[in-house]
Formats: C-alpha cells, sequence, structure tokens
C-alpha cells in the first residue's frame, strides 16, 4: 500500500519565533519551547505562528522551531541530519511529531513495521537530549471523504469516520507504548464536523487544512502546550467571530475537559509519603512520589533534607507539619502531612499492615485490602487540594470505595484506620 504525495512541494523553511520581544514580556509570562517536526499538514498556513499569536493574547509566548519538508514520514524524521540537529540542540519543552497523513491509517502489520519502530526512536532520541521535555504526538485528521487512492486494497479507510478512527487508534498506540502526550487534532475535527458541519476544514484537496482547520490545529495546541482553557483565547485568526467561537469550544470539550485522555498532566510530579515513628523521637519517612527526580523535606523543625527517604530524629516529642516538595525538572509537587514524634515509639503506620489495591486506573470502584482494619473515615483527594467524604464499605479486610462520580483525573485515597493515616494514590478513567 502507498501514500500519495501532494500536488505541490513546499520549500521546507525554518521557523524561529519569539511571540514577545523581551522588553514587553510580562513578568510571571508563561515561555514554553516546542520543536515541530512534521510535513505539509504543520507547514500549510504556518501552524506554528498561529498557535504563537494565540498564545500571546493569554499572556503566553511560545518560542519554536520546526522542520516540514512535503509527505515527509517519521522513518523520514528519524535519519534526517536537520530534524535530528534540530532535536540535540536540547532545551525543547515539546518535541511534536507528527506522520504522514495515510500512513498511520494502513493495516497494522505496515503500521508496526513502518510506524511505530520510528515513533520510538525519535522518542528515545528526544529522551536522551531533552531530559526534561515530553514527546507529543499530532494526532492527525481522516480525509474528507475517505482515502480513494487506498480504498481498493484496504476498505477500512473508504470513508472519512473509518479512516479517521484508525488514526486515532493508531496516535493513541504511539503516545501509550512510548509514555508521551497526544495533541488530538484529529478528535478536534471529528467534534467540529459533528456539531459545527458549515465549518469548512478542508482546503480543495479534501486533505489539507484550511485556516479554519489549522487554526481547531492551534486551538488545541495551544490547551495541551499551555494547559489552559482555549475559551480564553481572543483571537479569532481572520475568521468569523461565530466560527472562530465554535471551534475554540470544540478544543475545550474534547482537550480541555479531558486533559488525563491524551496523557496531558498524567506523567507529572506528585508528592506523597508515608511513616513511622519509633522511639526516642524518630520517624522513618518513606517516599512513595511519582514521577519525580529530586526531593526537598521539611520536617516542621527547622530542619530539612533532601534524600528521598530520610530518617529523621527530633529534639523533643511533639507534633510536627512534615512538607515534601516533589520535583522533575520545572515541574513541582507538594504534600503536607502531620507527624507525631515522641519518646515511646508509637507506630503511625505498620510496615507488616501490607495495602494492596485494584483496579487503577478505575472506573467506578477501587478495592483495597488492608487486613485487620477498624477504619474510622474514608476521604477522597483532588490534585488541586478539594475534599470529598468518599462512599464505602469496610468488612474489616477489604475497603470498596465508590469513584462512580469523579470525573477522569488524579485522586488520592486518605483512609483513617484506627488513627493510622494512609493515603494512596489512585487514576480515574
Amino acid at each position: 500500500m502507498q501514500f500519495d504525495f501532494p500536488s505541490f512541494m513546499k520549500k521546507t523553511i525554518l521557523f524561529l519565533f519569539i511571540a514577545s520581544i523581551v522588553s514587553f514580556t510580562s513578568i510571571g509570562q508563561n515561555i514554553k519551547r516546542a520543536l515541530f517536526l512534521g510535513n505539509s499538514y504543520t507547514y500549510v498556513n504556518s501552524l506554528p505562528v498561529i498557535i504563537a499569536a494565540l498564545a500571546h493574547t493569554t499572556g503566553e509566548s511560545l518560542y519554536y522551531d520546526s522542520n516540514t519538508p512535503g509527505s515527509y514520514t517519521l522513518q523520514l524524521h528519524s535519519v534526517n541530519a536537520t530534524s535530528l540537529g534540530k532535536i540535540m540542540t536540547g532545551g525543547w519543552d515539546y518535541v511534536v511529531l507528527q506522520e504522514q497523513s495515510q500512513l498511520p491509517s494502513f493495516p497494522i502489520g505496515q503500521v508496526d513495521s513502518s510506524v511505530f519502530p520510528y515513533a520510538h526512536k525519535l522518542d528515545s532520541i528526544i529522551k536522551v537530549w531533552n531530559p526534561c521535555g515530553s514527546t507529543m504526538f499530532y494526532m492527525t485528521w481522516g480525509r474528507e471523504y475517505g482515502d480513494s487512492s487506498n480504498c481498493a486494497a484496504w476498505p477500512p479507510v473508504c470513508t472519512y469516520a473509518g479512516m479517521d478512527s484508525l488514526l486515532q487508534l493508531r496516535y493513541m498506540m504511539m503516545a501509550d507504548s512510548n509514555q508521551a502526550l497526544v495533541s488530538p487534532v484529529g478528535a478536534v475535527w471529528k467534534y467540529i464536523r459533528q456539531n459545527f458541519p458549515l465549518i469548512n476544514l478542508y482546503q480543495s484537496d479534501q486533505s489539507h487544512p484550511s485556516l479554519a482547520g489549522s487554526y481547531a490545529a492551534a486551538c488545541c495546541f495551544y490547551t495541551t502546550i499551555f494547559r489552559k482553557d482555549p475559551s480564553l483565547i481572543n483571537d479569532d485568526y481572520t475568521l468569523s467571530a461565530a466560527d472562530a467561537a465554535n471551534i475554540r469550544t470544540a478544543a475545550k470539550a474534547v482537550v480541555w475537559d479531558s486533559l488525563l485522555k491524551w496523557h496531558i498532566g498524567e506523567f507529572d510530579p506528585v508528592a506523597n509519603f508515608s511513616f513511622a515513628t519509633s522511639a526516642n523521637n524518630t520517624v522513618t519517612f518513606s517516599n512513595t512520589s511519582d514521577n519525580a527526580l529530586n526531593y526537598t523535606w521539611y520536617f516542621g523543625d527547622g530542619d530539612s533534607s533532601v534524600a528521598a527517604s530520610p530518617v529523621h530524629i527530633y529534639a523533643t516529642s511533639g507534633t510536627y507539619n512534615v512538607m515534601l516538595i516533589a520535583y522533575h525538572c520545572h515541574m513541582s509537587d507538594t504534600i503536607t502531612e502531620t507527624v507525631n514524634a515522641s519518646m515511646s515509639g508509637i507506630e503511625n503506620f505498620s510496615q507488616q499492615n501490607k495495602i494492596s489495591f485494584y483496579p487503577n486506573p478505575v472506573n467506578d470502584e477501587v478495592t483495597i485490602v488492608l487486613k485487620n482494619s477498624n477504619v474510622e473515615d474514608v476521604s477522597i483527594i483532588e490534585c488541586s487540594g478539594q475534599t470529598h467524604a468518599a462512599k464505602y464499605s469496610s468488612d474489616g479486610n477489604t475497603i470498596k470505595i465508590d469513584f462512580s462520580t469523579f470525573s477522569a483525573g488524579i485522586y488520592f485515597v486518605k483512609i483513617n484506620d484506627d488513627g493510622l493515616v494512609m493515603k494512596i494514590k489512585v487514576v480515574k478513567k
């Protein structure tokens, strides 16, 4: 099976842009660096320029570079000196990978040999040279009436719906297998086609994006790169006010309202710890943070530590607020717990009292196995810090907690078991 090249072959150009001149950059402005590696779907209408322009209207700034030769594949990028050189420049917050528009929708055997290995190769190179950055896959869209050039040989792509569903599936497979992020432009396009059918997203070739199509892509990237509600954008970029507003609505519904679905935030650091007290005011801390590289502990008595799981001896017995900050490059998360240090060595958390829980991620109910428990209280804490009383049942050995009413995201289950406090991270699908 072959993919067709567009009728025009545009000269590869370099975009190197700073959205705001330094003297006009507001204090605290969020500046992101993104490298775009793709082809004409990124090149047409200067997609990175649109993203930067939209970001500027909300006080953000995008610094970007790109390499987008016509009809280029990830395989070609993986051996292209220009693409590799730009990756190896380093310092990118995001490296965006966009595959040739048809290739991911082909039979899985062909995708296994022609797409997935090169997505992984590029992702591996990105992680080596940009340890604080993320790979972001640019999910493209089905052609307006399907892929007529490959319909006879591969019927699933004969329609827009069939081709688009395969593209979405394969891009998610690439992201899942590489622990990467997704900018779900194709999913935003699908929402627009279903809910605002009068908006024409395509050029006359029924493949490349119109200005409205590129605006939709830019709103999607704005949301995934800056993690901000696209409704905040106030630049219609020459589109009618109604069309631009409807496109922003689509991006909000598909992306902003379901960031975790596209792995946005899934790999952020999450601070968490348990502790055990023993004689002579000694407290042993067990660091259970996720996705973190470095740590800072503040023990509440003026002392601190950068060890992963420190042991701290308090000068006097008492109650202390212990803070742990977990870092991953420029991101951090903080948690504070109350610790009771005493000379008697009453344990806060029994190491013999093993905990297991399933499933995780959870759909409707999570089961926590906690032997000989005497549960006094169970609460569910959002990452924002908002706490909810949990609906749960307990039989002394297991606790079943209802998550059916919670939206997708990361939560902590806090259990007070006969005065012993435990906290467990749970991901809701």
